[in-house]
């Protein structure tokens, strides 16, 4: 894991899996380590700990949830810098990655052109919508104009 975590470089994610209910996978030093080394956020399948410490650092770390219990000597990470996947996706060194309040997803580097400007035309979409039922009109009719809801 100390490994995994030094090896970190500027604008990478760090990014585990090996969910366990009994332990969090990242904690507020592993993040304030992360966040010296330039690293973009943390995206953890499992949970995290140390709460108050990581929103204190304002490090962007993404993951089921709050759970007090560290991993050591539960855990141990196998490998880094590898393919992985989380709940059926699949993440590749190199994949983009992005988190907001909703969650995070991963962009394939190999369609990331594809993916960005498909997402921009539907957020477009999504303003123009919204300035419509903004302006009086309904769901339905909104829906049959525009095909977004």
């Amino acid at each position: 894991m100390l490994e995994a975590l030094d090896d970190l470089k500027e604008n990478e994610v760090y990014i585990c899996t090996g969910t366990s209910p009994t332990y969090a996978l990242v904690g507020e030093l592993m993040c304030t380590r992360m966040q010296i080394l330039g690293t973009a956020g943390a995206v953890v399948n499992g949970f995290h700990r140390d709460t108050k410490g990581i929103l204190a650092l304002g490090f962007p770390c993404f993951s089921y949830g709050r759970y007090a219990q560290d991993q050591a000597p539960r855990g141990k990470v196998i490998d880094y810098r590898v393919p992985i996947e989380i709940e059926g996706v699949r993440v590749n060194p190199g994949d983009i990655v992005f988190g907001d309040l909703d969650g995070t997803l991963v962009i394939p580097r190999d369609i990331e052109k594809e993916v960005i400007e498909r997402a921009y035309q539907k957020a477009t979409g999504e303003k123009t919508v919204a300035e419509a039922i903004r302006g009086g009109m309904s769901a339905k009719a909104s829906f049959e104009k525009h095909g977004i809801m």
